[in-house]
């Protein structure tokens, strides 16, 4: 899916144009703080240090292996996320500078969020938690930045594509390394 967004905004295709065209519909509803409030959630002042949290508990849990994934994984995030910004050059949906795609604020908070969850779910009594709470919290991100106006829609669902495959890759040598640990 994001091989797919990532032609059709670099190409101009009719996703891209479809984007351009909601977009003007979706911002600047609501009131302005609380979108710029809900796209904060995706900051590196808000999103790192809930991560790093997640890390310090993990570690004194004794989960090493598992904190080196989450803080690996949020590493690779600007690796990947500033070249494609560079790469397509799209402009902000009020901004002619370029850079807009993929968005680094929804790439942070679902790395960071998720990150989280994943790192935290075995010490919770119903798991589902917190992935929804990762869920909802990059969620709420992206809802932020579209309707303030920050990031096309696509931006955000690249975002989420790409992020995601970065989360089933850690969350599958997370998983690894606490059943090695249980065996042991």
């Amino acid at each position: 899916m994001f091989a797919v967004i990532t032609w059709q905004v670099a190409s101009g295709g009719p996703l891209r144009r479809l984007d351009e065209r909601v977009d003007p519909s979706l911002t600047g509803h609501g009131p302005s703080w609380f979108a710029e409030a809900l796209s904060d959630l995706g900051s590196m002042p808000v999103a790192l240090p809930v991560l790093a949290l997640a890390i310090g508990y993990a570690l004194w849990r004794g989960l090493r292996r598992g904190a080196l994934i989450a803080a690996a994984t949020m590493a690779v995030v600007p690796v990947l996320v500033v070249p494609l910004k560079e790469w397509i050059a799209r402009p902000g949906p009020f901004d002619p500078a370029t850079g807009y795609y993929p968005s680094g604020h929804t790439a942070t908070a679902m790395v960071a969020y998720g990150g989280a969850a994943l790192l935290l779910g075995p010490f919770v009594r119903r798991r589902w938690v917190m992935p929804a709470a990762a869920g909802a919290l990059t969620a709420a991100t992206g809802i932020g930045l579209v309707l303030h106006g920050y990031h096309w829609p696509l931006d955000v669902l690249a975002s989420v594509c790409l992020c995601g495959a970065l989360l089933v890759v850690s969350s599958t040598g997370m998983r690894r390394s606490s059943w090695r640990t249980r065996r042991r």
